[in-house]
């Protein structure tokens, strides 16, 4: 008999390496993730693995997650309540540059971040990042503040302070919800398509790919795709919109739709 938590974790770290990219690119570290993926368990554990229909109870959500009856109590309030605990803290770039805005040590008399000499003084970035970034060096931090632009360096050699938060990439927020959504759509159909009742259809989800393509042929392909797609997204649209009834309500209609997306890689 296959080890199926074998291949699930096999398959999850397919599915998590586009996830993991954006979240890095965003600035979010592991433990900010692991509470997200906590979060999440508990939330999905209650709403879709209760009896009858039922929400799940808070031991039965702990024997599904491995966490401690009190962990999950704690995780269902916070859902609860909307309001995720944030463990920005614990990033170690962001600490640095809060505790250059908000120490005394490293303030000017108007309450400024001051400018810092990398090294050789007590109010330096040596010794920020010494009461700040636990166990990474201040190099590193350095070098990585600079390159996304979050400080700089003048004539004198002195560091200025630009952001008070540390953001890898600059995303747009609402460009970053929409691919959640659009994952989320694409992990719900296989999430579907997996663990079906036999008298239920699946959901339909195809792709087509071949590896041997010559690199020179891409903007043809994306030509040919742009078109192509684009005329069969709106003949789907055109379906929906005939079809949609605008005095529905939440309980008697369903959101239903088609997605395509490009596929590249080696």
């Amino acid at each position: 008999m296959p080890d199926t938590k074998l291949f699930a974790t096999r398959a999850l770290r397919m599915l998590f390496r586009p996830i993991a990219r954006i979240m890095l690119r965003a600035g979010v570290n592991w433990r900010e993730l692991a509470e997200v993926c906590k979060s999440t368990y508990v939330e999905v554990a209650t709403e879709d693995f209760g009896i009858r229909g039922r929400p799940t109870n808070i031991s039965r959500v702990a024997i599904l997650t491995g966490m401690t009856r009190r962990e999950v109590r704690r995780l269902r309030s916070q859902l609860q309540h909307e309001a995720p605990e944030s463990a920005s803290r614990m990033n170690y770039a962001s600490r640095v540059l809060t505790g250059w805005h908000q120490d005394p040590e490293f303030l000017e008399e108007n309450g400024k971040p001051a400018l810092l000499p990398v090294s050789g003084s007590s109010s330096s970035f040596e010794s920020l990042c010494g009461k700040y970034s636990g166990d990474v060096a201040a190099s590193t931090l350095l070098k990585e503040l600079k390159h996304v632009g979050a400080i700089e360096e003048n004539a004198n050699g002195e560091l200025i302070a630009k952001t008070r938060y540390y953001m890898p990439v600059l995303l747009d927020p609402e460009q970053m919800l929409r691919s959640g959504s659009v994952l989320q759509d694409i992990g719900y159909t296989i999430a579907h398509n997996l663990h079906r009742e036999e008298s239920d259809p699946s959901r339909f989800e195809g792709r087509a790919t071949n590896r041997n393509i010559p690199e020179h042929l891409l903007p043809e392909f994306h030509n040919y795709c742009e078109a192509e797609a684009q005329e069969f997204l709106e003949k789907i649209d055109a379906w929906l919109s005939e079809n949609e009834d605008p005095e529905a309500t939440a309980e008697d209609s369903v959101r239903l739709g088609m997605g395509a997306y490009w596929i590249q890689g080696r």
